[in-house]
């Protein structure tokens, strides 16, 4: 009898020191192409927000509503803000990276082109309803693009626009991760060359989905997603965002 009376003090003494179960963050992602979820059958295509969902534990679920060739106005104007806006609740994380599509002013490409003037806006327009829900809201820059000039140089395409995204996160105090600045940095250490690594480039017959190869200086791979996933989860550790508590820790061997 009085094992088992023993048994049961030191369970309730177990159980008493149990550490407190996380309480469950949602984070939402929005964007383009770049962050966006692909299907096995588009491999190795990869957005960079598919990477960053599995460096979290299981109290973190996110729900990546990037799409591919949307910017600010047409993720409005489709209703994608709508929803995710609709189902936000307090204690979320919304990532927001737009910018591609926003500057592309080519006529093929003109149902998606935002002014600078309204992708401020629409940059407030989320963020207001963001604070307004006590989500907590990220700027990102768009992140680069592999475009060297001659002497081997990496343009900065997204000029206008990233200085938008830095302007906005300073007016109504946010954070803001400057993925355009960080991205180009390490494509250029890289190299014009060795920066192929990161993106979808593949030469004929090396990958099933691409039987003609593919020159993609625009989307990455899964290398390159992952290596743009780790530039934003090593600035929101620099900027103490508390989402990082929940980056799984490998355990020592």
């Amino acid at each position: 009898m009085l094992r088992y009376k023993l048994f049961f003090i030191c369970m309730v003494a177990t159980m008493a020191f149990e550490l407190p179960t996380k309480k469950k963050i949602k984070v939402w992602m929005m964007g383009d192409s770049t962050m966006c979820y692909y299907e096995a059958s588009r491999a190795p295509l990869t957005g960079w927000g598919m990477p960053f969902a599995i460096f979290f534990d299981s109290s973190v679920v996110v729900d990546n509503r990037a799409k591919g060739g949307r910017s600010t106005r047409t993720f409005i104007s489709e209703n994608r803000w709508q929803a995710v806006s609709d189902s936000m609740q307090a204690g979320d994380y919304l990532f927001i990276q737009f910018g591609h599509n926003d500057e592309a002013k080519e006529e093929k490409y003109k149902d998606r082109y935002t002014s600078p003037e309204d992708y401020r806006a629409n940059l407030i327009r989320f963020v207001t309803a963001a604070n307004a829900k006590q989500v907590i809201p990220i700027l990102i820059t768009p992140v680069t693009r592999r475009y060297f000039d001659a002497n081997g140089t990496i343009k900065q395409t997204h000029t206008v626009y990233s200085a938008i995204v830095r302007e906005v996160a300073k007016e109504q105090e946010v954070p803001m991760i400057d993925l355009d600045e960080m991205s180009r940095k390490l494509v250029q250490d890289l190299g014009n060359e060795h920066s192929k690594l990161f993106f979808n480039h593949l030469q004929p017959g090396e990958h099933p989905n691409y039987p003609n190869g593919i020159k993609d200086d625009t989307h990455f791979n899964e290398f390159g997603a992952r290596q743009m996933a780790q530039l934003v989860l090593a600035e929101m550790k620099r900027q103490h965002i508390a989402l990082v508590e929940r980056v799984v820790v490998p355990k020592a061997k």
